[in-house]
């Protein structure tokens, strides 16, 4: 059976939430509450729309905003008339969206597979027991590492703050 899944959309999008928030004035979190008042839906839907651009799931997205899946696919869908046609949505999401890729763009990638591994390998080590594929990508470079389901939580957190740092991603893959 394989499952592949991205384990750290939800810390990028927690991320981007924070940016929003601290960006416009808000309150850390804010963005959850149920209010409709455009000074909390707006960055909200700014925060929602950036999160698509960055590939991250309608699912995470509408978890971390608690509300439900399919207003993040209608928030994706008005994207390009809001853009046009909203002078303060664009101002917001422009704001906020020069800022997360500024700061995306400042951390630092692996320019090859064996300096990642290697850097890696200092945090964790790879057990004999293939259950567990946790890809890493870095840039334009990328390795795995194999655990066991035992071991699985610990070699994640380590090699999460081994990365913390570094521009990455992580993909987990059940062998």
């Amino acid at each position: 059976m394989t499952y592949r899944s991205k384990i750290d959309d939800k810390e990028k999008f927690n991320h981007i939430c924070n940016l929003t928030t601290s960006l416009v004035g808000l309150r850390k979190g804010s963005l959850g509450f149920k209010s409709r008042r455009q000074e909390i839906q707006l960055p909200r839907l700014v925060a929602a729309n950036i999160g698509r651009l960055n590939d991250i799931h309608h699912r995470v997205i509408a978890e971390v905003l608690n509300r439900h899946r399919s207003l993040i696919y209608h928030y994706e869908h008005t994207h390009g008339g809001n853009y046009t046609n909203w002078q303060k949505y664009r101002e917001v999401f422009n704001l906020v969206h020069q800022a997360y890729t500024e700061i995306e763009t400042a951390k630092p990638s692996f320019q090859d597979n064996k300096a990642l591994k290697r850097h890696l390998l200092n945090f964790v080590k790879e057990t004999e027991k293939c259950q567990v594929e946790i890809l890493i990508t870095s840039g334009k470079v990328g390795c795995k590492i194999v655990t066991s389901y035992r071991e699985f939580s610990y070699v994640l957190k380590n090699i999460k703050f081994a990365l913390a740092n570094y521009n990455n991603s992580i993909d987990i893959n059940l062998l």
